[in-house]
């Protein structure tokens, strides 16, 4: 089991041969990995070396270090999407294979904060429609959504529908979303969206904050989606200038 070496350092080495492991079914998802003992002396690395990789390897977001308990595979994700294109969440799940559903959770009408006031402009907003779902793949809850959006634009009934937000504005705004200014960050336990997409504890949350507009620049809708780590992941495609 021990690596081969090669011109690269030890520890990038370390990580090839564990990644090659896990694709090749000797670690399987959520299994605890051998001790940092078994397996520095089956690699044939010191201590420090290993713990160099799988610290790269969670950063990564390949394994977990819970610490006094060991280093277990993540779960491979079930929806890999570029965020290049604005697409709806129903889009990116049936892109991987998956039934797309929704659960309504609510509605409110809000005050809108100063901020929200700002980023809505030039809307003189009176009020704020707050919709919050959940958006399922094969019945799994995966993304708890909180979308705000000003009153009146879509009747309040249009709320309960699966269908997606952006072809409900469509339909009774005639306003088409065009693009999106998007954020991402990484939450950590949250005692209510935990709990309606049943995650662990100790699992983190990819936050997409995103303020969308028409082709004629209005902003429409301010979306909060939180999606689950463990089923999607997002890359960029990025080109040299």
């Amino acid at each position: 089991m021990s690596i081969k070496s090669d011109s690269r350092h030890l520890y990038l080495q370390v990580i090839d041969k564990i990644k090659h492991d896990i694709e090749t079914g000797i670690y399987n998802a959520n299994e605890k990995l051998p001790s940092e003992f078994e397996l520095s002396k089956n690699l044939g690395v010191s201590r420090a070396t290993l713990r160099e990789a799988l610290r790269l390897l969670e950063e990564d977001n390949v394994v977990t270090r819970k610490h006094g308990v060991g280093t277990f595979v993540n779960p491979k994700p079930i929806v890999s999407s570029g965020i290049e294109q604005l697409t709806s969440v129903t889009y990116m799940i049936e892109q991987a294979g998956k039934k797309p559903g929704s659960q309504y959770y609510s509605t409110e009408i809000i005050e809108p904060t100063e901020e929200e006031r700002q980023k809505f402009k030039p809307y003189d907003l009176a009020k704020l429609v707050k919709i919050e779902r959940i958006r399922t793949a094969d019945g799994k809850p995966v993304v708890f959504c909180i979308d705000k959006l000003p009153q009146g634009l879509i009747p309040n009934e249009a709320a309960h529908r699966e269908d997606s937000l952006f072809k409900i504005i469509e339909e009774h705004a005639s306003n088409r979303i065009s693009y999106a200014i998007t954020y991402i960050e990484p939450v950590g336990y949250h005692e209510k969206i935990f709990n309606i997409l049943n995650c662990d504890f100790d699992q983190s949350l990819l936050l997409l904050k995103q303020m969308h507009y028409t082709e004629d620049d209005e902003p429409v809708l301010y979306s909060l989606n939180y999606f689950r780590s463990d089923v999607f992941s997002f890359h960029v495609l990025r080109k040299r200038i």
